[in-house]
């Protein structure tokens, strides 16, 4: 599958809420869909050493898929993925974006959430993620592109903002983005 092009920050499509994907009527393209994040996803790791998650919005496409590839892990799309439960809890985490990969920025996140979400065949899952393998403040970011919210507009403090270069020579280190596989 081709290696998409990444809409950036400031394209209006990435702040438009998706619809839906219905296995009813769209039979088709789901697959394609999902080959396409995977394959961009992957083409952009290997270019810059980020990339985790990947929602459907950043390539242009309004409907409500993410796709997830963390390490060690089998790659995992999560169709029309909503958030059923928030811990009162919550955490402050480095955050950034393939839409934006120049800055990055503190983000407060939910310590713990459950999100329901259906696989390729349409079949309902649900799943509590919490601080183990960052998936919480992960699957908080994609969902958020479906929304048409950007991590941009989660910061806590405009000071916590800074160039990949300042993040990468002080905070990597302790961050999700520390693996290189």
């Amino acid at each position: 599958m081709p290696i998409r092009k990444i809409l950036q920050l400031g394209d209006p499509a990435l702040r438009s809420k998706a619809p839906a994907h219905d296995f009813a009527t769209d039979k088709s393209g789901l697959s394609a869909l999902v080959a396409d994040l995977q394959d961009t996803l992957a083409h952009w790791r290997r270019e810059t050493g980020y990339g985790r998650g990947i929602a459907a919005p950043q390539l242009g496409v309004a409907k409500r898929v993410i796709f997830l590839r963390l390490p060690g892990a089998k790659p995992w799309p999560l169709i029309n993925p909503q958030i059923i439960q928030r811990s009162d809890e919550k955490i402050v985490v480095w955050d950034a974006c393939l839409s934006f990969l120049a800055i990055f920025m503190q983000v407060e996140r939910h310590k713990e959430i459950s999100v329901r979400y259906q696989d390729l065949r349409g079949t309902w899952h649900e799943i509590r993620a919490g601080e183990a393998r960052d998936l919480s403040e992960l699957l908080q970011h994609e969902i958020d592109h479906l929304d048409g919210i950007l991590c941009i507009d989660r910061v806590i403090d405009v000071k916590t903002i800074c160039s990949k270069e300042e993040f990468e020579k002080r905070h990597r280190a302790n961050s999700p983005y520390a693996a290189k596989t």
